[in-house]
């Protein structure tokens, strides 16, 4: 007999990705629409009804915000009927609310869960990250590199040429140093607008072509980066970065004491969680949400670090259901 209290990932997972695919089909409708808010919005509402269905006693710990900023998914919200195990979740119900917007690539609903504590509880400041794809050694490369000591230390371990190596990076006027220098190794760089998670996932899919990330972005998408290479395979580190005194404050608030530590993957995410990612706007991970008449269909990935296990699932739905 199943014990409530006792993480069922396998038994959950297929939860999870019906939560990231109402999510995505529900901000689909506002895709080239110009409003970043309404879609957010579209999105937070249909995650945390499908999360209100499972059977857990979960807790937001990456979320839309601070209670007072976020009137739903807001960091510590209570999710789920409480009849079952108590479950971490970091979330990001539009990763790219500007893609979607602008209808340009990448836009994704994103959620991971874990058991309670498996996950830092990262406050809403910078992190500088650095990613790397799975089948390295630990270390290969470090944030105590510089951008070009990567790429070459990268290109020695892949046994290639550093102009055989292709960065990507968030496009911020706070990263033209590093595009420089990277640049300056004969390495290629893709440039992204918005969607971080989304970036750090390409390391760990070779058909994208990208071998790292590194840059500075949000500390909340790095857990959810780090959940999602957690399941892919692949290294991540990250360092929280702040700016002023109530950042400072907002890393005590999560019971952050170390502000200089550096993360690991398995630092940010401490035990085995599952992973889901829908695509709202066309990308090189995952596809559209299409529309045809009368039909909506979307596709999910859909993982679990437990067993390595990474799905593709195609979803499609009459219009009246959603």
């Amino acid at each position: 007999m199943t014990t409530p209290s006792i993480f069922q990932d396998r038994m959950l997972s297929l939860g999870l990705a019906r939560v990231s695919e109402a999510a995505a089909l529900a901000s689909a409708r506002l895709v080239g629409h110009g409003d970043e808010k309404a879609a957010d919005q579209a999105a937070v509402n249909a995650m945390r009804e499908q999360l209100n269905m499972l059977d857990i006693a979960g807790v937001v710990v990456i979320g839309e915000g601070e209670r007072d900023e976020a009137p739903m998914l807001f960091i510590g919200e209570e999710v789920g009927t409480g009849n079952g195990p108590g479950v971490d979740i970091a979330l990001d119900p539009l990763e790219g609310t500007t893609l979607t917007a602008k209808d340009m690539p990448n836009a994704l609903t994103v959620i991971a869960m874990g058991p309670r504590g498996s996950m830092l509880h990262a406050p809403d400041v910078y992190m500088d990250k650095l990613a790397i794809g799975p089948g390295f050694e630990a270390d290969t490369v470090t944030l105590d590199m510089s951008p070009a000591e990567r790429v070459a230390a990268l290109a020695k371990a892949k046994g290639c040429e550093t102009s055989d190596i292709t960065v990507c990076i968030l496009e911020r006027p706070r990263h033209e140093a590093m595009i420089q220098a990277v640049r300056a190794t004969g390495a290629s760089i893709r440039l992204i607008t918005d969607g971080d998670v989304a970036g750090v996932m390409h390391c760990a899919d070779p058909s994208t072509g990208i071998d790292m990330y590194m840059g500075e972005g949000g500390a909340p998408e790095g857990v959810l980066a780090a959940a999602a290479l957690k399941c892919m395979g692949g290294q991540i580190y990250g360092q929280l970065l702040f700016r002023n005194d109530d950042e400072k404050g907002r890393a005590a608030k999560a019971g952050i004491t170390d502000l200089n530590r550096i993360y690991s993957r398995d630092e940010m995410v401490t035990q085995d969680v599952i992973f889901a990612a829908t695509g709202v706007t066309s990308g090189s991970l995952l596809a559209a949400v299409h529309r045809e008449p009368g039909w909506l269909e979307c596709e999910t990935l859909l993982m679990r670090s437990k067993t390595g296990s990474v799905r593709r699932i195609n979803y499609r739905t009459p219009v009246h259901t959603v």
